[in-house]
C-alpha cells in the first residue's frame, strides 16, 4: 500500500501542513488486488447520509443496563465551532457510543448557550437582530457537528434564547424569590465601561480587566439582583466529599471549588478607631491568626468600608486615591493613610501585657483588602504576613516589623528574628503572659482573656464566597420577571403571564441597555394594584441559563414545568459531564447550587433516587479536558504575532519558518488559539482535508484528555497510515473467510498455533485495556495507541493465522474502533459481513473477554537469537514472568537461552560465554541480540 498526498495534480511538501492545509488534500490508499482505494471522505458522506435516514425512522434503543447520561458542555453559538469544541464533542461522542454498545440507554443531547453579550454586540455591529445572528450560527455549528460524525439526541435539543426555555428560567427565578433566595440590593459592583454592564467578581481577571471585553473594570454603586448562593455554602463545601469518591472529579477541580468557597476558620476581634473629630468607631476584624495580635502594627480598611466612604466626603486626596484604585495592578502595594485617625489594640489592655506597646495604630485604605471579606478590615501584622509586610514597608517607615512568634522554643528564648515568619510557632517575650506557649495553645487563651476583659472576641469562620450577582444591563438575556410599583415595591410577574419576552431591538440601539428605552414594553400596570409601573430592565447573567440546562434535558418538551419529578428521578444525575477545565469554578459552582435548590423542591421518594443519594449533586463524574493550543509564530525583533502570509518555509522538511520580510527565523510557541494570534484552525477545513475518522482519532491520540493538546495537523499522517492498515486488513480478512460464512468461529484453544495464540492474546489484552480506558480511566490516547499495536500484531502474523482467528481478531478490532472512527468502522464492518444487510457495528454489543487470557498467557513464544545483528537460531521459550523490569528481563532471557541447544552451540562452543559487550532485548524478548 502507498500513501500519497494529492491535490490539483501536484505533490505538495509535507511541511506545508505545519501551518495550513489546502482543503482539497486527501489521503489515497492505492488499490491492490484485494484492497480497493480508501477514500475516507466518500465513505463518511455515504454513512452520514445513511445514519440521518435511519435515525429519522428508528426509535432510540432501550438498553438493558439502564441509562447513561453523557453530557458535553453546550456551546455558545459565536459563529462556528473551534478546535476546543471539536475536542470536547469528540470525547463525549466516543464515550456515548461506547456506552450504547455496552447496552445502556444513552442520553447524549445537544443545546445552545444562546444568550449573551457577544451576540448582542456582534448583532449591533452588523445591524441585525441578535436572534437572527444567533440562529444563523446555530445552523452552521449543527452542520459541523454532523460532519464530525457525532451521534446526538436532537429530539432533546434546546436553546436558552427560546421563550419555551427561558419561560422556565423565569419560573425558577420566582421560586428563588419566593423563598428569599433572590433579592435586590445596592452594592459596589464591577462595571464594564465598554460593554456597559455589571460583572460578577468571577468575571474580572487578576489584573482587573473584564473577561469578555478586556476593559479596565470600574467600581460603581448600583442596585442589583443577587441569588443567595451563600445559603448553600456548607453543602457546597461538604458535598465535595461525594465528588472526590473514587476520583470521580479531578482533584484539581475539587481543590479549585474549595478555594473559591474559601472557608477560613479563625476569630473576629473588636478594635476601636477614633480621632479628634470622631467618637470611638468599632471595627470588627476577622483573622485566622489570633496568636499574632501582639504583632499588629496597623489596620487596613477596604475602599468600600463605611468609614472610608464617610471620610471621602470631606477628603479630596482620599477621593483621588479611591478613583485611582481600578487602574492599579492586582498586586499593588499602594495605600492611603487616613489622617488624624488611629486604632487601639485590645490585647495591650490585658493584665501582664508589655508596657509601652499600646501605640496608636495607623489606619490605611488598602486596595488588597476586600470589601466583602471579613468585615472589610484587616489587622496588619508585617512580622508574620508577607502581604502585610510588603504593604508596611511601602507605606510606613516609622518602625521595623515586630516579631512575636518564632518557629522553636530555642529561637523564641534567644529572640532570633525571621522576617516575616508566617507559620505557627512559639510566642516570644513580646507576648506578655502568653510567652512560651505554642500558637495552638495560646489562641483560645487569648480569646478567653479578651472576652473576660469585656472586649469583643469570638471564634468564627468566614467565607470567600459571596452571593451571586446576576444583573446585567443588556438586552440579549432572560428578562427578570419583576415589576416595580411605586406603591407595592417589587412585584413578581404572575406565573400565568410568563414568559416575559424580549421586545424587538431597534435598528440602531443607543448605548447601554435598550430595554430601558423600550417604552411600550417597559410601562405596565402593577399586577397587585394596577398603578402604572415599570418592568425590571436588567436581564439575567447567562450563567443562570447554564446552571440548570442539564436538568431541562431530562424533560425538554414539558410546557408546564422546567421538568417533572418523574423525569428528574429517572434521568438524573448526569453520569458523565465533559467540558473545559477553564469552567472548573464558575459554571460548575452555579450548576451545583441550582441543582441542589431545585432538588429540594422535588417530593421525597422511597427508596431514595440516585439524585437524592448524591445530595443533589448534578454531575456524578467530571471529565475536564485541556485546551487546544496552536502553533504561534512571532517576529523576534518586535514580538508581533505573524499571519500565515508573513511566513516563508525555506525547505520541504523545515519545521520552523522564516519571516518573509526579513529572512530571520520566526519564534515558535504553542498558545491558546485566537484570532489575534493568527493561530486558529477551522475544524471544518481539517475534516474536509483528512476526514472525520482521522481527525477524531488524532484528536484523541495526540495528548491525554486532561492535558493541553498542541494541534499539529502535520502529524495526523500517522493516524492516516493506521487507518489505511485497518482498511487493508479488513479486506484481507474478508477475502480469506470461509465462502459459506463471513463470521467463521475460533478454533479450539488447544489447537491454536503460536501465531494464533499471539494474536488472540493481543486481542484480549487490547479489549481489557480499551474497555477500562473508555469506562473508567478515560485515557483515550492509549485507546488509539493500543488499537494501532493490535493492528500491527494481526498484520505481522497474517500468513500463519487460522482463518477464524484472523477474522474474529479483525472483527474485534473494528468493534473497538467504532466509537472513535464510526464511519470507517461501519464501512469495514460491512466489508466483513459481505454487505449492509446485517446489524450496524455501532449497534453491535461491545465484545467481552472470553476467559482465554490465562490459558494463552501461560504459553511461551519464539525468540529469534542474533549475534552481532545476524539471526543464528530460533528457540521456544517459556512465558516471561509478569512485572519483570528491563535488567531482570535481560538476565532471565540470557539464562533461558543459554540452557537451549542453540545457546550451547552458538554462545558456549563457538563463543566464550559472558564475553559479549552487551545484550539487546527487542519486543520483550521476541528478539535478543548478543553484541560481541
Amino acid at each position: 500500500m502507498r500513501l500519497d498526498w494529492i491535490g490539483a495534480g501536484r505533490t505538495w511538501p509535507r511541511a506545508r501542513s505545519k501551518f495550513q492545509l489546502p482543503l482539497f488534500f486527501q489521503l489515497r490508499a492505492t488499490s491492490t488486488a484485494t484492497t480497493p482505494r480508501l477514500d475516507i471522505r466518500t465513505i463518511e458522506r455515504k454513512r452520514h447520509t445513511q445514519w440521518a435516514k435511519n435515525e429519522a425512522n428508528q426509535a432510540p434503543r432501550q438498553g438493558s443496563k439502564g441509562k447513561a447520561f453523557v453530557l458535553p458542555m453546550f456551546p455558545y453559538p459565536s459563529g462556528t465551532l473551534h478546535m476546543g469544541h471539536l475536542r470536547v464533542y469528540t470525547i463525549s461522542d466516543v464515550i456515548a457510543r461506547f456506552k450504547h454498545m455496552q447496552g445502556y440507554s444513552v442520553i447524549h443531547p445537544m443545546g445552545w448557550d444562546a444568550f449573551g453579550l457577544p451576540a448582542e454586540n456582534a448583532a449591533i455591529e452588523r445591524g441585525v437582530n441578535p436572534e437572527k445572528w444567533t440562529m444563523e450560527n446555530i445552523a452552521k455549528m449543527k452542520e459541523q457537528l454532523v460532519a464530525m460524525g457525532g451521534r446526538w439526541n436532537w429530539d432533546r435539543e434546546l436553546m436558552t434564547c427560546d421563550p419555551k426555555f427561558y419561560k422556565h428560567t423565569q419560573h425558577i427565578f420566582l421560586d428563588l424569590y419566593e423563598r428569599g433566595l433572590a433579592y435586590q440590593a445596592e452594592s459596589m459592583v464591577n462595571y464594564d465601561p465598554i460593554d456597559q454592564t455589571v460583572l460578577a467578581n468571577e468575571q474580572v481577571d487578576g489584573n482587573g480587566h473584564s473577561w469578555r471585553s478586556g476593559a479596565k473594570v470600574e467600581q460603581r454603586k448600583l442596585k442589583q439582583w443577587f441569588l443567595r448562593i451563600t445559603h448553600y455554602k456548607e453543602e457546597l463545601l461538604n458535598d465535595l466529599d461525594i465528588l472526590e469518591t473514587d476520583q470521580n472529579w479531578p482533584e484539581r477541580v475539587v481543590s479549585q471549588q474549595k478555594n473559591w468557597l474559601g472557608r477560613s476558620a479563625g476569630a473576629k476581634i473588636g478594635f476601636d478607631i477614633s480621632g479628634p473629630r470622631m467618637k470611638s468607631y468599632p471595627v470588627d476584624v476577622f483573622t485566622t491568626r489570633p496568636d499574632t495580635l501582639f504583632g499588629v502594627q496597623f489596620l487596613a480598611l477596604s475602599s468600600s468600608h463605611p468609614l472610608v466612604q464617610e471620610a471621602a466626603k470631606t477628603d479630596s486626596a482620599l477621593r483621588t486615591f479611591l478613583d485611582s484604585i481600578p487602574a492599579l495592578p492586582h498586586d499593588s502595594k499602594a495605600g492611603y493613610r487616613l489622617p488624624d485617625l488611629h486604632g487601639d489594640n485590645p490585647i495591650y489592655s490585658l493584665d501582664g501585657a508589655p508596657k509601652g506597646k499600646n501605640e496608636k495604630l495607623p489606619i490605611f485604605v488598602a486596595p488588597y483588602v476586600l470589601g466583602e471579606y471579613g468585615g472589610a478590615a484587616v489587622m496588619g501584622v508585617p512580622g508574620h504576613d508577607s502581604r502585610d509586610s510588603a504593604f508596611f514597608k511601602e507605606n510606613y517607615s516609622g518602625e521595623e516589623a515586630r516579631t512575636v512568634i518564632l518557629p522553636t522554643q530555642e529561637a523564641a528564648e534567644a529572640g532570633a528574628v525571621q522576617d516575616p515568619h508566617t507559620s505557627a510557632g512559639i510566642l516570644n517575650t513580646n507576648c506578655g503572659p502568653f510567652a512560651g506557649l505554642p500558637s495552638s495553645e495560646a489562641t483560645p487563651l487569648i480569646l478567653n482573656a479578651l472576652q473576660a476583659a469585656g472586649f469583643y472576641a469570638e471564634e468564627t469562620s468566614t467565607w470567600r464566597l459571596r452571593d451571586w450577582l446576576i444583573s446585567r444591563q443588556r438586552y440579549w438575556g432572560t428578562p427578570i420577571p419583576i415589576i416595580h410599583c411605586p406603591n407595592c415595591g417589587p412585584v413578581p410577574v404572575p406565573r400565568i403571564s410568563l414568559p416575559v419576552t424580549l421586545p424587538p431591538l431597534p435598528a440602531n440601539p443607543a448605548k447601554g441597555n435598550p430595554l430601558a428605552s423600550a417604552s411600550s414594553w417597559l410601562h405596565v400596570p402593577c399586577p397587585h394594584c394596577s398603578t402604572p409601573a415599570k418592568r425590571e430592565t436588567d436581564t439575567m447573567d447567562t450563567f443562570v441559563d447554564s446552571s440548570w440546562y442539564h436538568l431541562r434535558f431530562s424533560d425538554p418538551h414539558n410546557d408546564h414545568a422546567p421538568f417533572s419529578a418523574h423525569a428528574a428521578f429517572s434521568t438524573l444525575p448526569v453520569d458523565l459531564y465533559v467540558g473545559g477545565v477553564e469552567h472548573a469554578i464558575l459554571h460548575l459552582l452555579y450548576a451545583r447550587f441550582m441543582t441542589k435548590f431545585l432538588s429540594s423542591l422535588l417530593p421525597p421518594t422511597s427508596p431514595p433516587t440516585p439524585l437524592s443519594q448524591q445530595k443533589g449533586e448534578p454531575f456524578t463524574r467530571l471529565l475536564a479536558q485541556g485546551m487546544v493550543h496552536g502553533p504561534t509564530y512571532r517576529c523576534g525583533c518586535t514580538g508581533r504575532y505573524l499571519r500565515p502570509g508573513e511566513l516563508s518555509w525555506p525547505s520541504p522538511g523545515a519545521t520552523i519558518p522564516t519571516v518573509a520580510a526579513t529572512g530571520e527565523a520566526a519564534i515558535l510557541s504553542w498558545e491558546k488559539m485566537s484570532k489575534s494570534k493568527h493561530n486558529g484552525v477551522d475544524p471544518s477545513s481539517v475534516i474536509a482535508a483528512h476526514g472525520a475518522s482521522a481527525t477524531r482519532a488524532h484528536m484523541l491520540f495526540a495528548a491525554p484528555v486532561g492535558e493541553v493538546l498542541d494541534w499539529d495537523a502535520g502529524k495526523i499522517v500517522g493516524v492516516q497510515r493506521w487507518l489505511a492498515k485497518v482498511w487493508r486488513l479488513t479486506h484481507l480478512s474478508a477475502a480469506s473467510s470461509n465462502a459459506h460464512s463471513t463470521d467463521p468461529p475460533l478454533p479450539p484453544l488447544e489447537t491454536f498455533s503460536d501465531a494464533d495464540a499471539r494474536v488472540w492474546l493481543a486481542v484480549q489484552q487490547a479489549l481489557g485495556s480499551v474497555t477500562h480506558a473508555f469506562d473508567r480511566s478515560y485515557a483515550l490516547n492509549t485507546v488509539v495507541s493500543t488499537l494501532m499495536e493490535l493492528t500491527n500484531t494481526i498484520l505481522e502474523a497474517e500468513k500463519g493465522l487460522h482463518e477464524g482467528v484472523r477474522v474474529q481478531a479483525t472483527r474485534h478490532l473494528v468493534q473497538m474502533m467504532a466509537p472513535v472512527t464510526p464511519a470507517l468502522s461501519e464501512e469495514c464492518w460491512a466489508v466483513l459481513n459481505g454487505g449492509d444487510e446485517g446489524e450496524s457495528v455501532l449497534d453491535a454489543w461491545w465484545p467481552e473477554l472470553d476467559g482465554s487470557l490465562r490459558v494463552l498467557g501461560s504459553r511461551g513464544g519464539k525468540c529469534a537469537v542474533q549475534i552481532d545483528g545476524t539471526v543464528k537460531f530460533v528457540v521456544e521459550l517459556p512465558r516471561v514472568p509478569d512485572g519483570m523490569e528491563e535488567e531482570a528481563l535481560r538476565e532471565w532471557l540470557v539464562g533461558r537461552i543459554g540452557e537451549t541447544e542453540g545457546g550451547g552451540k552458538w554462545l558456549r562452543e563457538r563463543r566464550e560465554w559472558g564475553r559479549w559487550k552487551r545484550v539487546v532485548v527487542v519486543k520483550k524478548g521476541k528478539v535478543v541480540n548478543f553484541v560481541y
